[in-house]
């Protein structure tokens, strides 16, 4: 029976099955392939670098942020904007 409670936890086989349809759904590349079900470890090697990617764009917006108030005087307008969304 796929819903019996493994007994390493207390997660059944279909809850997985549903948390890996769920990812799945939240990967770019997931998406244009539409309802192909990739294996659990391609899905999961492919979730880690979509992480990994997002963590460097996070990193490069970050850097060019920190370069663009550098240039800018602090007190302009546009300073306070910034200032303003990095606070919410």
């Amino acid at each position: 029976m796929s819903s019996r409670r493994s007994s390493r936890g207390n997660i059944s086989e279909d809850e997985i099955n549903e948390l890996i349809s769920k990812l799945q759904a939240l990967l770019p590349s997931s998406r244009r392939r539409g309802s192909c079900q990739a294996s659990t470890t391609k899905l999961l090697k492919e979730t880690c670098s979509y992480i990994k990617s997002l963590h460097r764009e996070v990193d490069d917006l970050s850097d060019r942020l920190s370069d663009l108030m550098s240039t800018m005087d602090q007190n302009s307008p546009g300073a306070e904007i910034i200032r303003s969304i990095l606070r919410s």
